[in-house]
């Protein structure tokens, strides 16, 4: 038995260690602790209608409407790294009809705005005691009727409950300006009133002298604007203020950490990693050949990963070794696919085997492999080596080059699925028609994709019109008109036709050449407007961040119903509209790099484009641990298309979202969007199937 001496000491430990766990919390508590983060009414860090230096998490999305009379302010915001926050609106004039297009049915003039925000200085710098300092740019891309830059710092003084902001800007926010936010009652737990601020700002904005504003948005009786904001459930926002001393405004929210979810559901559906029943009796008369592969092929399939073929061999000291060739179905990241064929494999392997090797396959291509010895799994299974160690031994490799048929003993052998099917809902949005401000089509989508021969991989899809508002769209731009052989341009007409198109129907067929070398070819129709044949070459080596691609294509324009083509396309020069002949053929030298340390990615294309123009398309992008993907792109070309009186170049931005967010399962598919600044010919881009590059990075993708 203790004696109390021996008693009192265990209690005094016990006692630190709930005052150190305790600490802790009070420290992590400190370090996380901020004021509720507000959007202005441009979906901006700020009050009201001024910026603030402060920037939402990285990875979160917000959406929103304000109502600042006399326009109406739709806005999304995204913070795409944590020193670059993006947000964009469509402001509408209210009232103020159109002067072009107004009386045809757009109605209200209205404007597309783009804002960005820059931290010069922010938290995660590690300086507590200094203020965060941005530069920011408002309606920075496109006509630029409401454009501004400024700088800002922002300090928050968190025992006070207090945060003040001191800034200048130039452009329609003039001069000096400031905001502040109270926020009394947020330690005090009381509903709604810990979630209540109360904020003032000095207005900047030069209302009477800017030449865009609204004719009755010129009037100042007072720069304060003063008002309260709810920020509840960390995710709506509510705001009411005062503006210009004339009116009131108000604007409200919703916000998501997209970038950083673990999904809406948690993932009930997925199985736990396998543990038994464990089998290592060597291959003999009690567990025969065909146990094994039935054992290896029920539990692969049971996690979520499907084993298509199984063969032994002898290495050149005649050891056994088991190859075993698998398709991940249903993960989107490798690590946890090699997590759950290790336990698999520790389990069942038989004890005379001293190799493992596994290739992993996806779109027919087999993109990587490994090799793990027999002990190694072993001695992870029982906690003798780690993860870490594991992986180090049996690295994620180059594919490599399977024996002779007749050096093999096949154990198992299945045919791919000749088909799955999936059905999913599509949206497709227009903005600017002269028809109405915004347009929109609302599709079911079906595909059907497989194999031929387990090689040929082929895709159909289907789409049905549910709903659509863009049937009376024009494609031809009245005032801008392109100059260009109309490759894009007519993009509605093939929306415009049949409640039903066929959309896809390709051929595709990969091959892992070696050496971190892949080709591939494919045919058939690749988009609605566009099919032929295409040809595509890439070096992308396992566990390089850098890939080089060549690719080729020569494409025909569809027509907008049925499945056949046309050799025309119409042009608009010398102010005639006439039709030319027209075979797209378009070749690339693609670059991608994968920069780690940021989780970015950038994608260089060089060559020539649908219309015959020559140029460069560059995108970067930001990928998450969701697996949420957001890019800009940018594309100069020799095309020189005009847009008011200015050479525009093809620029927008896309979103992929993991499928698996919405499930409670996980999943490889994504549904996705794209928004070009303006639908024009200057670099198209015709699709050609599905490129090697995304292939392998997507069977290969781990978060860092």
């Amino acid at each position: 038995m203790p004696d109390e001496q021996e008693m009192w000491c265990c209690s005094m430990e016990r006692n630190d260690l709930f005052e150190n766990l305790e600490l802790v919390k009070c420290i992590n508590q400190a370090i996380h602790d901020e004021l509720p983060f507000i959007y202005n009414y441009s979906m901006m860090g700020g009050y009201f209608s001024m910026p603030s230096g402060r920037m939402p998490h990285t990875g979160v999305i917000a959406g929103g409407f304000a109502y600042v009379p006399p326009y109406s302010i739709y806005g999304v915001n995204f913070q795409v790294l944590d020193r670059v926050e993006l947000s964009a609106n469509y402001r509408i004039y209210n009232g103020v009809t159109e002067h072009n297009f107004g009386d045809e049915g757009f109605g209200d003039d209205a404007e597309r705005i783009g804002n960005a925000k820059i931290g010069v200085l922010i938290p995660q710098d590690g300086f507590p005691m200094l203020p965060t300092i941005v530069v920011g740019a408002d309606d920075f891309i496109g006509t630029k009727r409401f454009s501004s830059q400024y700088i800002v710092m922002t300090k928050q003084f968190l025992p006070f409950n207090f945060e003040a902001s001191f800034g200048w800007g130039r452009g329609r926010i003039k001069g000096f300006f400031g905001g502040a936010a109270w926020t009394p009652w947020r330690k005090t737990g009381v509903p709604f009133f810990k979630d209540l601020s109360m904020l003032a700002e000095y207005d900047a904005i030069d209302y009477k002298q800017h030449p865009h504003e609204h004719p009755t948005g010129r009037t100042v009786k007072s720069r304060i604007n003063a008002g309260v904001s709810f920020v509840g459930w960390n995710a709506l926002q509510l705001s009411v203020s005062s503006i210009r001393g004339t009116n009131i405004a108000a604007s409200a929210a919703l916000k998501y950490p997209l970038g950083s979810t673990d999904g809406i559901f948690p993932k009930l559906d997925d199985p736990s990693t396998y543990q038994s029943p464990v089998d290592n009796e060597p291959v003999g008369r009690l567990r025969t050949e065909h146990d094994l592969a039935q054992e290896m092929a029920f539990a692969l399939s049971d996690q979520g990963l499907d084993l298509y073929r199984a063969f032994f061999t002898y290495d050149c000291c005649g050891k056994k070794e088991l190859w075993l060739k698998i398709v991940n179905n249903r993960y989107r990241e490798e690590r946890i696919v090699r997590d759950r064929i290790q336990h698999v494999l520790a389990a069942l392997t038989p004890s005379d085997v001293t190799t493992l090797v596994v290739i992993v396959e996806a779109d027919a291509v087999p993109t990587q492999s490994y090799r793990f010895r027999y002990e190694d799994l072993q001695r992870w299974k029982h906690g003798c080596i780690s993860d870490f160690e594991l992986e180090t031994l049996a690295p994620m490799r180059e594919v490599l080059s399977e024996p002779y048929s007749y050096d093999i003993a096949k154990i198992f052998d299945r045919h791919k699925p000749i088909w799955t099917f999936t059905v999913r809902p599509r949206v497709l949005t227009f903005f600017g028609s002269t028809k109405g401000k915004f347009k929109y089509n609302l599709s079911a989508v079906a595909s059907q994709e497989g194999y031929f021969f387990n090689q040929l991989y082929y895709k159909l899809q289907g789409s049905y019109a549910i709903s659509s508002s863009a049937n009376n769209i024009g494609v031809v731009d009245r005032i801008n008109p392109s100059k260009l052989p109309n490759v894009r341009t007519d993009t509605l007409r093939y929306f415009q036709t049949n409640s039903f198109s066929m959309e896809q129907a390709y051929l595709q067929k990969g091959w892992n050449i070696g050496k971190g070398w892949y080709h591939r070819l494919a045919a058939g129709y690749f988009e609605p407007a566009y099919g032929g044949v295409a040809t595509e070459l890439l070096y992308y080596p396992v566990e390089s961040h850098l890939a080089i691609g060549l690719s080729y294509a020569t494409v025909w324009k569809r027509k907008y119903h049925g499945l056949g083509f046309t050799d025309k396309v119409s042009e608009y020069k010398h102010d005639i509209r006439r039709y030319v002949h027209f075979i797209g053929i378009q070749y690339f030298l693609d670059l991608y790099y994968d920069f780690k340390p940021l989780n970015m990615d950038v994608l260089i294309s060089a060559g020539q484009f649908l219309a015959k123009d020559k140029g460069v398309r560059t995108e970067v992008g930001r990928y998450f641990k969701s697996g949420v993907r957001f890019s800009l792109w940018f594309t100069w070309t020799n095309g020189h298309d005009v847009v008011n009186d200015k050479t525009y170049y093809d620029k927008g931005f896309s979103f992929i979202i993991p499928l698996d967010i919405f499930l409670k399962q996980s999943s490889r598919n994504y549904i996705g969007y794209v928004m070009a600044a303006w639908l024009r010919d200057v670099g198209a881009r015709a699709a050609t199937g599905k490129p090697l590059y995304w292939t392998l990075e997507e069977s290969r993708y781990n978060f860092q």
